[in-house]
């Protein structure tokens, strides 16, 4: 006769993913510690073999790991893997396309070996993936959730499969059109910029030296990060119309328009990998923690990619909940009880807020066609510049080695 009684976890991960992936590993040493039971549900297979095998956030793009994420990775065991496909930026070039005022940041200036790095989401997925077999972790996957219901103590998690989990703690992390949350009623607020993010890596004609490049114009920012060899990664801001022709040109006709828009600091743009695209939105969940029930990634909050933030400040959501559920169970409270979500969302919340309104205020600023305005920001970029210690407090900042 099947055995048809819910399995009995402390803590259920949904989705497996970049954060999810990042969470189950930073949660090791707290489940050997206290003998907690983690189970990771995923809609795609997790596995290592195989290149193309990955769950959907490890695609062609990239992200750039500031310092600060870099510690945290070292912190649970697996920079070591990802180091071998990170390419470090040592300097950051900002700029606003026809005007002479720049900002220039330099990993030398704070004492730093690099200011952050760009790693393919694939490789971070591979180290990832490695490390998690290595883990006690119930897996189920593929599966999905297809029902979640509140306990008195935790959540009721049905599968497509026909199998039952409790769990003390459920965590969401999958993604930012989470079903999960849409199921519990949890709304989002969000500010649709009307733009899409068109992301591809290129090839230049000399040595990218480790600088990344923000380039500001009327129509929609561009950046370049270093990737390894003479490779760049593209993100650039288009809106509906405009990446919609940007998307039909031949590969030496798009490669002509991106040397046009952005010059030649990098030499030529030589050849261009396929071109993909995501529409851009700011939105944040309108409830971040219920009773043993926490929000991370993407399904908490989106950012615009104009400062590369995204990921860092998701990982440092991994890095909270980790640190207050560790204090919860050094109290010996109930695991997901509101007292440690609480703690955790006091802990999120002004870095949340911060990295979010400080992405859409650049969006924001450098998108309107005003001369005076526009003057202004020249100004503003060429002071910078100049006055060393608020560079080094901003740079601080971004590096993630300041809250």
């Amino acid at each position: 006769m099947t055995d048809t009684r819910p399995i009995q976890v402390d803590i259920a991960i949904v989705g497996g993913g970049l954060v999810g992936a990042s969470l189950a590993c930073a949660l090791a040493p707290l489940t050997e510690r206290h003998g907690w039971r983690v189970a990771i549900i995923e809609a795609m297979s997790l596995s290592t073999s195989g290149e193309r095998s990955y769950q959907p956030s490890f695609d062609e793009r990239s992200s750039a790991i500031a310092l600060g994420s870099r510690l945290h990775f070292e912190h649970i065991g697996i920079w070591e893997a990802m180091a071998e496909h990170a390419s470090p930026i040592r300097h950051i070039h900002i700029s606003e396309r026809g005007r002479l005022g720049s900002t220039h940041m330099h990993a030398q200036d704070v004492h730093a070996e690099a200011l952050g790095y760009v790693i393919p989401n694939a490789w971070m997925g591979q180290a990832l993936m490695a490390r998690l077999d290595t883990l006690p972790l119930q897996r189920f996957c593929p599966a999905q959730v297809i029902s979640a219901e509140p306990l008195p103590e935790g959540y009721r998690l049905a599968l497509d499969s026909g199998q039952m989990i409790d769990a003390r703690l459920m965590v969401l992390a999958d993604g930012g059109r989470s079903p999960i949350k849409s199921l519990l009623g949890i709304s989002d607020q969000v500010h649709d910029y009307h733009e899409h993010a068109l992301i591809a890596n290129v090839e230049i004609s000399r040595p990218h030296q480790g600088i990344a490049y923000e380039r500001f114009d009327s129509a929609g920012p561009m950046a370049l990060l270093p990737l390894e060899g003479q490779r760049m990664g593209l993100v650039w801001t288009r809106a509906p119309d405009e990446l919609a022709a940007l998307l039909a040109m031949s590969d030496r006709e798009f490669l002509a328009a991106l040397q046009d828009t952005f010059g030649e600091r990098v030499g030529r743009f030589r050849k261009v990998g396929s071109r993909h695209h995501y529409p851009l939105s700011k939105r944040q969940a309108c409830e971040q923690i219920r009773p043993h029930l926490a929000i991370l990634g993407n399904a908490a909050h989106s950012l615009h990619p104009v400062a590369g933030q995204g990921f860092n400040l998701a990982l440092r959501g991994v890095m909270d909940l980790c640190a207050a559920l560790e204090d919860q169970a050094q109290r010996g409270e109930l695991l997901g009880s509101m007292a440690a979500l609480s703690d955790f969302e006091h802990r999120r919340s002004q870095d949340r807020l911060q990295i979010a309104e400080g992405s859409h205020l650049l969006v924001s600023l450098f998108g309107i066609d005003n001369m005076p305005l526009s003057h202004l920001r020249s100004l503003g970029l060429a002071t910078l510049d100049k006055v060393g210690p608020l560079r080094r407090a901003l740079m601080r900042r971004a590096m993630g080695v300041v809250r």
